[in-house]
């Protein structure tokens, strides 16, 4: 029902999330993870941001972080891109 509600609001618009893995992602799959960003944090977690055009591209990076074998720690849905990247 909220992915209802999410859709029927922003239409197509990609939205902006936020995946938290716990260990630090290894420069090297920067690239495979575009267009999110791949943030390091001191605390030993690796943060992704940026665009996902809808729910199974979404699937698609939880599957490639699954892949890694990296223990994912939270998703948050920020909101709509308004850039439009």
């Amino acid at each position: 029902m909220a992915n209802k509600m999410i859709l029927s609001r922003f239409g197509d618009q990609a939205m902006i999330y936020r995946i938290r893995l716990q260990g630090h992602l290894s420069p090297q799959w920067s690239e495979w993870f575009a267009p999110m960003k791949v943030n390091l944090v001191d605390d030993g977690e690796t943060v992704l941001t940026g665009p996902v055009i809808d729910q199974a591209a979404l699937h698609g990076l939880l599957r490639k972080v699954r892949d890694l074998g990296m223990p994912l720690l939270a998703v948050y849905l920020i909101g709509p891109d308004l850039q439009g990247s």
